[in-house]
């Protein structure tokens, strides 16, 4: 049981991280994963393209916990927690810097990427998001 839930907390994190929002049905574990609507740019291909998981999320609401996309100041924060960890002292200094710049989203992709700490990264942002997950599950 206790795996099985851990495996529910990795998808749905993974999916969040994909820019979906998910769906869990609590009776019967099912996740449904949707764009963010944030993402959608027409609403009529949208409900085209999703009308099957739309239709069984309408008809049992009551039974599904929705776990909404990270908005963006939330991520910001993962960002920050990675930082200060960093045992790198001078990239960690400069990655202080890029989040206090323009476009840090995009420059601190950017400099994790061409670094040694881009696997501890992407490790550090799935364990930050399964956290997030496992707090919204139980409460």
């Amino acid at each position: 049981m206790k795996s099985s839930q851990s495996n529910i907390i990795k998808e749905i994190a993974q999916e969040l991280d994909c820019g979906n929002d998910c769906y869990y049905n609590f009776k019967t574990s099912e996740i449904l994963a949707l764009p963010n609507f944030s993402q959608i740019f027409d609403d009529e291909e949208f409900k085209e393209s999703f009308k099957e998981s739309i239709k069984k999320i309408d008809k049992h609401k009551a039974d599904f916990i929705k776990i909404e996309v990270l908005d963006s100041f939330e991520s910001f924060k993962i960002m920050e927690r990675f930082v200060e960890q960093i045992t790198d002292k001078k990239l960690q200094m400069e990655l202080e810097n890029v989040l206090t710049n323009k476009k840090p989203f995009q420059n601190f992709k950017h400099k994790i990427d061409h670094s040694e700490f881009r696997q501890s990264w992407f490790e550090f942002k799935q364990s930050e998001l399964e956290k997030n997950v496992e707090n919204q599950l139980n409460s």
